[in-house]
């Protein structure tokens, strides 16, 4: 590891779990800082657990939709390591599975609020903090999802948020260039994380004609390796959208 990559700083959200969790790993693995944030302390203790980054690694408990918890999250990470280089903006829910005509309100509101409130509030604070901080700029990396392009069926609230992921991930860019701050995407189709194995297992995943398929998957360390990738980049290169996904599954032409 460089002194360029010790002095690295970076803030995941929804790193107590999943890909979270992975990419927060990967990066002290890989020598960066990292403020891990997520609702669940003790889980994101676990995170930080295997890792050997001693003083490296701060837990922030802080739920995403309560703006007081994210400026306190940005806060102590300055207070921490001094500037912020990445922001992994992650934190995300599937929400409620149903057609438009039956999902509740109050599940619908709860999914925005989540999904892409929560990520504008983060980018938001970051983006001040990357304006403000002296050398100025940084990169924030938005989770998207495969189903920014294409959705899966009974998932109208959950689709509706990654559709506008990518509509916030251009307005950053676009509003970021002034200061050296770039924004970019990452969509991830069934890599292997607690809450997707139901796809390549039993019954498998509800396709668009009805029937359930059991879907190939790959190892989330391979999604992580991908963002550490694109928070690497030097200053003048950025990654506007990377799609990933298991080799086979269900989206390219029919299937």
């Amino acid at each position: 590891m460089t002194d360029t990559a010790r002095s690295r700083v970076a803030v995941v959200t929804g790193a107590g779990s999943g890909i979270g969790r992975a990419v927060a790993r990967r990066l002290l693995a890989e020598g960066w800082s990292v403020a891990l944030a997520g609702r669940r302390e003790a889980q994101l203790r676990e995170t930080a657990a295997p890792v050997p980054a001693p003083g490296r690694a701060l837990v922030v408990p802080c739920d995403v939709t309560r703006p007081d918890d994210v400026e306190r999250l940005f806060d102590e990470t300055g207070a921490a390591f001094g500037r912020l280089d990445v922001l992994f903006n992650n934190a995300g829910t599937f929400g409620p599975a149903g057609d438009v005509g039956e999902i509740d309100l109050a599940d619908w509101e709860s999914t925005l609020a989540v999904n892409l409130t929560g990520s504008f509030l983060c980018a938001a604070a970051a983006f001040r903090v990357m304006k403000a901080q002296k050398p100025q700029g940084g990169r924030i990396i938005n989770n998207g999802s495969i189903s920014a392009h294409s959705p899966r069926p009974r998932s109208v609230a959950y689709t509706t948020t990654k559709h506008a992921i990518t509509g916030l991930t251009k307005s950053i860019e676009l509003d970021g260039r002034p200061y050296g701050i770039s924004c970019g995407q990452i969509d991830i189709g069934n890599t292997r994380t607690e809450i997707m194995t139901t796809l390549g297992v039993g019954e498998g995943a509800l396709q668009a004609d009805g029937t359930r398929r059991v879907e190939p998957t790959f190892a989330v360390e391979e999604a992580a390796k991908a963002v550490a990738f694109m928070a690497s980049l030097p200053p003048e290169a950025t990654v506007g959208n990377l799609l990933i996904t298991a080799a086979g599954m269900p989206f390219v032409g029919r299937g």
